[in-house]
């Protein structure tokens, strides 16, 4: 039976109302053309799905957070005794360290395109606590008014209802501003093409990897349609569950033909591996960083690398850092997030040597700042930036143009005569 036959076949049965059929003991989900039904849980039943929203909420995860207030002169002061950087750096709330909170809030935006946390303020106003809920169990109630609030149904079904106020909303990309989409909804067809792939191959080489079609060639007939029911039945049976791999005897000159593999079948590994790169493209992580290595060099493997830093988790940084500042800080805190992507972009040790040279050497990195930056402690005299000798400032080249020096006074051309008298006085 080819692949497409298979879907067919999973299409018809997985549609059965019946009490015998699959379709009430299936959770409830969008189907798919291929018959499957794709919801985020059952697309991290593919191991490239899993791998691709790994990479984006680890990732998002190791990142330092960092919490400033800008200078007067342009540059940045850190602030460390905060409320905010107590959550974000340290405890967001009584169950989860930082890492583990926002790998599953990044998780969920990756998913499902939205995470949420419940705010737990204390008498001050200050935000103690940050109470991830799931999406599954919230959803967005517009008002009359054009105003919204959430219902949140716990894990008991009491629901309960929470102005927008104490809410933080992570939202990804969305059509309305109000809720991210997401983008497994989104590629659903896609994932459920990889997910009936997927489960086809399964039972393949469940099935010693030999199709399981075939035929019986009967040089007679049988008497009426319940004798060719019960043949076939008894030789399903004598062929199945414990009898599997058995040897086939048969009768009356009766021959069994083996359906070979055919070109559908043949094609099912180029659409598991077209399926992989489908998926990379949904996440935008370069496939190498799920396993896919077909076409991967030493060459385009780091540029890959630094275009995932830029195009992948810049975005998702800025997006988490905007939400931040908008809905947990007030405007006249006048603090400023990020996420420090230092440690994603240091590469090998001699690129970072490299690097240290040129900002040494060129007066934009103090030496301190270099050991530092390789977690190393600062030494004394060496926090005052260098300054090359061959290079000056502009305003140091016109300062020295402008300094006339004295020069010789251009001198009358002697006669002969003068210059024989010289001459008689140098010889003496």
């Amino acid at each position: 039976m080819g692949m497409f036959d298979f879907l067919s076949r999973w299409r018809a049965s997985s549609s059965d109302r019946s009490p015998w059929g699959d379709f009430w003991f299936e959770p409830v989900s969008a189907r798919s053309s291929s018959g499957m039904r794709v919801s985020a849980d059952a697309a991290l039943r593919l191991s490239a799905v899993y791998a691709a929203v790994r990479i984006l909420s680890e990732t998002m995860a190791s990142l330092p957070f960092v919490l400033y207030r800008q200078r007067a002169d342009g540059g940045k002061e850190r602030v460390t005794e905060h409320w905010l950087y107590d959550l974000f750096a340290k405890r967001p709330n009584r169950f989860q360290n930082p890492f583990e909170w926002r790998e599953m809030l990044q998780g969920h935006l990756a998913l499902r395109g939205n995470a949420y946390n419940r705010i737990v303020s204390n008498a001050r106003g200050e935000i103690i606590e940050l109470m991830p809920i799931h999406p599954d169990r919230i959803r967005m109630e517009l008002l009359p008014n054009g105003d919204y609030r959430y219902r949140v149904t716990d894990r008991l079904g009491n629901e309960t209802i929470v102005p927008r106020g104490e809410i933080w909303h992570l939202r990804g990309l969305s059509s309305d501003g109000l809720l991210g989409m997401s983008p497994i909804e989104l590629a659903r067809e896609s994932i459920g093409m990889a997910l009936a792939a997927q489960d086809y191959g399964a039972r393949f080489f469940a099935n010693d990897a030999k199709p399981t079609g075939g035929w019986i060639e009967f040089p007679g007939s049988f008497k009426d349609n319940d004798a060719k029911r019960v043949f076939r039945e008894s030789y399903q049976q004598a062929q199945s569950g414990a009898n599997r791999g058995k040897v086939l005897v048969l009768e009356n000159g009766m021959k069994f033909h083996e359906v070979g593999v055919t070109n559908k079948d043949a094609q099912f590994l180029e659409l598991r591996k077209f399926q992989i790169t489908d998926i990379a493209r949904l996440f935008r992580v370069p496939p190498h960083m799920i396993g896919d290595l077909d076409r991967a060099t030493f060459s385009n493997i780091e540029q890959q690398s630094l275009e995932f830093v830029m195009h992948t988790m810049t975005p998702w940084a800025e997006r988490w850092e905007a939400s931040i500042e908008a809905d947990l800080l007030l405007d006249d805190d006048k603090l400023e997030v990020e996420f420090d992507f230092a440690n994603l972009m240091r590469g090998d040790a001699a690129s970072r040597a490299g690097y240290y040279q040129s900002g040494i050497q060129n007066g934009w990195l103090t030496r301190n700042e270099a050991r530092i930056a390789e977690n190393l402690d600062p030494i004394d005299g060496l926090d005052e930036p260098l300054r090359p000798l061959n290079m000056v400032e502009n305003s140091d080249v016109e300062e020295a143009e402008g300094e006339a020096k004295p020069t010789k006074q251009p001198t009358a051309p002697r006669s002969p005569a003068d210059s024989e008298q010289k001459d008689a006085e140098d010889e003496t």
